[in-house]
């Protein structure tokens, strides 16, 4: 699976949103360099209150544009890093990813991914209703799925800039599926 880097993006403050950059540096075990949920222990603002020690497992949140696409066909104006998302990326399936699965960002960068984003209500207050569109529930087994993008540990830094190459390793089988962190 191969694909590309559509925008990054970064907040040195805490803010549903993240300005676009035309480049961000990723730092090995910490995250984006300059962004408010870099470190090594957890860093989000409600989990830290309750958790404040757990290793930060979303180091880098990471959204597939095809998001965006979908959510347009329900009227829904999304675009890159309007939800958080630190990387944008276009033509790689991150959803269907295996926990663990290698992304090499550019000619430095590799991210492992640690699980999905699980979205929390102020969604609903970028865009009201905006929450019910960004998961799906199986009609058999009543499941649901977070489908707004994943995310992910730096396990090598480097530059990343939008149009760069996103290539894919998949880890040994068996493969573990994305559960929510």
């Amino acid at each position: 699976m191969a694909g590309r880097v559509a925008a990054v993006s970064r907040n040195e403050t805490y803010s549903f949103s993240k300005p676009n950059h035309g480049s961000i540096t990723l730092l090995a075990g910490l995250g984006v360099e300059g962004d408010v949920h870099a470190g090594e222990t957890i860093r989000h603002q409600f989990r830290m209150t309750y958790e404040p020690d757990l290793p930060n497992l979303r180091q880098v949140h990471l959204m597939h544009e095809e998001l965006f696409d979908r959510l347009a066909l329900k009227g829904f104006q999304v675009s890159a890093g309007q939800l958080g998302e630190n990387v944008t990326t276009r033509g790689v399936d991150l959803l269907g990813l295996p926990t663990g699965a290698l992304l090499r960002l550019g000619d430095e960068a590799v991210l492992e991914v640690t699980g999905l984003r699980n979205p929390c209500a102020k969604i609903n207050d970028f865009r009201a209703g905006l929450l019910a569109e960004v998961f799906t529930i199986d009609p058999v087994s009543g499941d649901f799925t977070f489908t707004s993008g994943v995310m992910a540990v730096v396990r090598r830094g480097g530059t990343v800039r939008p149009g760069d190459a996103v290539e894919v390793e998949l880890p040994p089988p068996p493969h573990r599926p994305l559960e929510r962190v």
